[in-house]
């Protein structure tokens, strides 16, 4: 498909929400629609966010405000369990990339012991595509309904999936030490978002609960073959993005350090956006910022038969507006970098 496409915004005034103007606006083949938040209708999206200043953008409106008539594919940048409500009011014409929690996990009971609460659409749940791009893009092509993957889920999958597809790895000695810049906690004001709270220091949180466990052992599971319980601990950096999962294997058979980077590396040679760094190197989030890149690397343990597998992406980004944008350059057929073409900004 080829012709311009209206897309519409829903929590344009979240920080996934601003980031996904900022690459729309320099998509070629989309005009924007409709922003909408809820909270500050009426209002411009410059006043919500002073970058916009200048551009000719729709005003924010709340979502029973959106003429649906004049939308083609909708943005869902909502809280979790709020997304579920909304979405079954959408057009079933209208295609979908939802960046909640809602949609990712296929089955119902896990999705209400690790959120709380019972599953309110389920039909939808059942159509949806996970959608880590480089896995999925058959999926992804025909979904109506992606479920944009998680930041920590994409920055700890991408490196692992080959690997245990590969059974190059033990799936039941993983262990993920992942940390996040603060906007990954969204733009609501939180006591522990605050400054002095953040400022100067470096914490785990969500330990040995935190909700995207489901997420990455589902992932994991249906990569191995057989269920996977991985050790995952969440940490918050005290920088407005970026991520970094530094995540501890140990080798299975003839694998060894070195044969992980070359899996790695054969799987993801053609990827625009997944690039593996020669086999010690040390990624770092300065050199993905503002990008929808993701760079990966191998090293070795002191101890006999493990590594040390490192991935770092944009939480905003490819963690999170910039694949949503990728999954609905698949969906429509287009390049899948149109509108993502952007390196990362440094220093």
């Amino acid at each position: 498909m080829s012709e311009t496409i209206n897309v519409a915004i829903l929590g344009a005034s979240g920080y996934t929400g601003a980031e996904l103007l900022r690459f729309l606006l320099v998509h070629p083949k989309v005009r924007i629609a409709a922003l909408t938040a809820d909270r500050k209708a009426g209002s411009t999206m410059a006043e919500a966010f002073p970058q916009f200043i200048g551009l000719d953008l729709p005003r924010l409106v709340t979502i029973a405000e959106v003429d649906w008539d004049g939308v083609d594919l909708v943005f869902c940048a909502l809280p979790h369990a709020t997304t579920q409500e909304v979405l079954k009011t959408v057009p079933a014409r209208i295609r979908i990339v939802d960046l909640s929690a809602d949609f990712r996990l296929s089955d119902p009971a896990a999705y209400e012991y690790w959120y709380g609460h019972a599953h309110q659409a389920l039909e939808l749940q059942k159509e949806a595509v996970y959608g880590i791009t480089e896995f999925a893009r058959e999926r992804v092509a025909k979904a109506r309904l992606v479920a944009n993957p998680g930041c920590y889920t994409t920055c700890s999958q991408l490196p692992l999936i080959p690997l245990l597809e590969a059974g190059a790895i033990d799936p039941d000695e993983i262990v993920i030490d992942a940390a996040s810049g603060v906007s990954g906690a969204g733009r609501s004001v939180k006591e522990a978002n605050l400054f002095t709270e953040v400022s100067e220091g470096y914490h785990a949180y969500g330990v040995g609960h935190h909700r995207h466990m489901a997420e990455l052992e589902e992932g994991f599971s249906r990569a191995a073959g057989r269920p996977v319980v991985a050790s995952f601990t969440p940490h918050l950096v005290p920088m407005n993005r970026g991520m970094l999962a530094t995540i501890y294997v140990r080798c299975v058979g003839e694998a060894t350090p070195q044969s992980l980077a070359e899996i790695l590396d054969k799987r993801f040679a053609d990827e625009t956006f997944v690039k593996v760094l020669p086999f010690g190197a040390v990624p770092q989030t300065r050199h993905v910022r503002g990008s929808n890149r993701a760079y990966i690397s191998v090293a070795k343990d002191r101890r006999a038969g493990r590594a040390i597998v490192m991935c770092v992406i944009d939480n905003l980004v490819k963690g999170a507006s910039g694949q949503a944008i990728q999954n609905m350059n698949v969906m429509m057929g287009w390049r899948e970098d149109l509108g993502l073409e952007a390196v990362g900004v440094f220093p």
